[in-house]
């Protein structure tokens, strides 16, 4: 028997995939929880072999959850559920020992087989998101432009970023518009959001 915990914000979303995984023979769905910040300790509690959680969680990602998870259970394998194919999830995923990537608009059966090779020590990856991450082009950033984009994203502003790098004021504003141009961005955050979906902060 493979033991799920289900990981899901919106109510009907999860009470029909769990009411979907009731249906297997072979598969019990030992714990349901709504945001990612209960994770781990329902994982620690109910013990899953497969945890099928959303990426887009209250209070902690399901990325950041799956990572966690790993360090405190790392017999547990992940599913994640993105409605958003995004290149750089799958490379946050890699880096946190996610076994299964699938969009929410697989077909049910599909899901359930993903759970069953998780939990069989395979990996699965849904074929649009694999050919969106192969399709991104190689990250234009310098390193140092990389390091400036994020601490802006992060909340500093050009003086504070200028003051921790050792930089002068003029040069960090010429690393973010040159981000920002070579991203085809229309602002600074646009520049951030780009970059950070693609992987490369």
């Amino acid at each position: 028997m493979i033991r799920v915990l289900v990981a899901e914000d919106v109510r009907m979303l999860r009470e029909a995939l769990v009411a979907l995984l009731g249906f297997e023979e072979d598969i019990e769905v030992v714990a349901e929880v709504d945001t990612g910040d209960a994770i781990v300790r329902a994982a620690l509690e109910h013990r899953p072999d497969v945890a099928v959680l959303d990426i887009e969680l209250p209070a902690l990602d399901g990325l950041s959850a799956a990572a966690l998870l790993h360090e405190r259970l790392p017999e547990c394998r992940v599913l994640i559920l993105t409605g958003l194919g995004r290149p750089g999830n799958l490379r946050r995923g890699v880096e946190a020992h996610v076994s299964g990537f699938m969009l929410k608009d697989s077909r049910p059966q599909d899901l359930v087989q993903a759970i069953r090779t998780v939990a069989a020590g395979g990996l699965v990856i849904d074929q649009q998101l694999a050919y969106a991450a192969l399709d991104v082009p190689g990250n234009p950033l310098t390193e140092r432009e990389a390091e400036v984009l994020r601490l802006t994203g992060e909340g500093a502003t050009p003086r504070d970023i200028a003051r921790d790098l050792h930089l002068s004021y003029g040069t960090v504003r010429n690393y973010l518009a040159s981000s920002v141009t070579k991203l085809n961005a229309r602002t600074r955050m646009d520049a951030v959001r780009i970059a950070t979906e693609a992987g490369w902060l």
